[in-house]
């Protein structure tokens, strides 16, 4: 390197120079670039998408209202629940209301909208999120006591609410749901994919599980978006409930929202990194092996293993 060369750099060294305006006028370009290919106006004025953080931020104050005293502050006492409870409840409403209202603005932004409407039936979800609530918090209750009965290793109930992921899952699933079946799908998937970050359990908010669902240890388990799951299931770490295939348009467009993942029925388990694909049906009382790759249905009260593995009789293979 020539001494000019070097002096050049320590000069760099000393008084750095990112240059700035040339990288904020690519950043610029290329914003501009994206949105003439999507198709959408330059808009000037206030957040136009749903925030992630203001989300997550409402959650944890539902969980909270969930289960004061084991989700809540540290510092409550049980004689102040009801005053915790509603406070943190109109809180975490009220900043629920303004996503909702981003939602809806943003589907309705290509067509000729009534911003009074648009209002009223931001309200009227939140309105209908908060009745819904009581609910929800039953549901929680079955699969908490699910994964204390099901779980040796588990305690008590209050260690099985503070300690397993599963249960952080299946809570934002439960709000989430709520939402999805509301007219607000965007919100309810980023409030299961913040669990999903948190828990590495990915549960599309579109499916429906029934009451005393447990995931054991959990890292890696998906469901997809239109499973169906009876009550008292018990799954394992990586277990998917996915799709087989995915059907196409004449023009080459996935299709949307066809029944494409599993249905579980009531009182089945199954274990570690099982993959189930496919709109079929694992009868009641049926048992999947680990690691099991399972693409038809099975009745009732099967049990199936890998192959070449010994199974019970009447057992599918």
């Amino acid at each position: 390197m020539s001494a000019d060369e070097n002096e050049a750099l320590q000069h760099l060294a000393a008084v750095p120079n990112w240059e700035l305006d040339r990288v904020v006028g690519g950043l610029r370009a290329a914003r501009e670039q994206w949105r003439a290919s999507q198709h959408r106006k330059r808009e000037f004025g206030g957040r136009e998408f749903p925030s992630r953080d203001a989300l997550r931020s409402v959650v944890e104050s539902l969980r909270g209202a969930l289960f004061p005293m084991r989700l809540g502050p540290p510092d409550l006492r049980q004689e102040s629940e009801d005053f915790y409870v509603g406070h943190t409840l109109d809180a975490a409403l009220n900043a629920l209301l303004v996503q909702v209202r981003l939602e809806l603005h943003y589907a309705a932004r290509h067509k000729p909208g009534d911003a009074a409407t648009l209002e009223l039936q931001s309200v009227a979800i939140v309105h209908d999120f908060a009745a819904a609530l009581p609910g929800v918090r039953t549901l929680l209750d079955s699969d908490v006591l699910a994964a204390f009965q099901g779980d040796p290793a588990a305690r008590s109930v209050d260690e099985v609410l503070l300690c397993y992921p599963g249960i952080i899952a299946i809570i934002h699933h439960r709000l989430a749901h709520v939402l999805y079946g509301l007219g607000v799908p965007l919100l309810a998937r980023i409030v299961a994919e913040i669990a999903h970050s948190e828990t590495g359990i990915d549960l599309h908010p579109g499916a429906k599980i029934g009451p005393g669902f447990f995931i054991d240890h959990g890292t890696g388990v998906v469901i997809g978006e239109t499973a169906v799951i009876g009550a008292r299931v018990r799954l394992y770490q990586a277990v998917t409930l996915g799709a087989k295939r995915f059907e196409k348009d004449e023009d080459g467009t996935l299709q949307k929202g066809l029944p494409r993942h599993p249905v579980v029925e009531d009182d089945v388990v199954i274990y570690a990194g099982a993959t189930v694909l496919g709109r079929i049906t694992i009868g009641a009382g049926s048992t999947i092996g680990g690691n099991v790759w399972l693409t038809r249905s099975v009745p009732a009260g099967s049990h199936v293993a890998q192959g070449g593995l010994r199974q019970e009789p009447g057992s599918v293979q």
